[in-house]
């Protein structure tokens, strides 16, 4: 089968992967404007339609932003490098510290919900509960520079961590790792799975992101040291917002 390279590419995506080459090389720069499509069909000697086409393809990877008269620009938002090990560390949230504050220096707006609920059946194999049991939801949506940027909901078995202040809005310092470590439950290992797709209309309107581009899934899972899952926690990311590292030794 023929690969769709060089000119059996669509014309909006070669016109799109000019710019985006034009992006990462610097020629444009955050909060520049892109040539508009009247500017790209002339250059490229196409419709409207198509530079139309390669510029939504942009929007779609959240290389760039258009607000109605103003055209396209690079957006100015720097991507989060999530680091997926360092952030787990017993030394981050046993000094009190964020999860939060071992990925990004900027300050975050996090709006928590928490909630007593149905435990669904595919958490409830994993924290070994029974269908329905109660446990405690713990849900947040984190925006950063204005954008939202993850969505986040903890469940908790409900007879481990009623009454404490894990059932509050505001845990205390070094969030609910800290609050599991006081009552003999602390996390001293950590399981995390990985997939995209594209997103529900629920999640692509919490996120503000078109239903085109793809979320990041990440499902973590707790566990004492009895290896008991203590909680499992289910993200759903803007992909365009995250860059995910892993730095370990071999």
């Amino acid at each position: 089968m023929a690969s769709e390279t060089g000119a059996q590419r669509p014309k909006y995506q070669r016109i799109a992967d000019d710019l985006k080459a034009a992006i990462e090389s610097g020629e444009y720069g955050p909060g520049d404007r892109l040539p508009g499509e009247s500017a790209l069909a002339a250059q490229y000697e196409v419709a409207a339609l198509t530079a139309r086409q390669a510029l939504k393809i942009l929007r779609i990877e959240g290389l760039v932003e258009s607000k109605k008269g103003a055209g396209a620009r690079v957006i100015e938002f720097r991507p989060i490098r999530r680091h997926g090990i360092q952030r787990l560390a017993h030394d981050q949230w046993g000094a009190g510290k964020s999860i939060w504050s071992a990925d990004e220096e900027r300050p975050v707006t996090i709006d928590v919900r928490v909630d007593i609920v149905a435990v669904p059946v595919h958490v409830a194999r994993m924290l070994e509960l029974n269908e329905n049991d109660p446990v405690c939801a713990r849900s947040r949506r984190f925006v950063l520079d204005g954008r939202p940027v993850m969505l986040a909901t903890s469940y908790l078995p409900l007879g481990l961590v009623e009454e404490t202040a894990i059932m509050r809005v505001d845990t205390g310092e070094g969030g609910v790792y800290a609050r599991l470590a006081e009552i003999g439950h602390g996390p001293v290992h950590f399981r995390e799975e990985i997939r995209c797709r594209l997103p529900v209309v629920e999640e692509a309107e919490g996120l503000a992101m078109p239903l085109e581009r793809p979320v990041i899934k990440l499902c973590r899972t707790a566990y004492d040291g009895g290896l008991r899952a203590v909680e499992v926690n289910e993200m759903t990311m803007d992909s365009a917002a995250y860059v995910l590292e892993y730095a370990f030794d071999a």
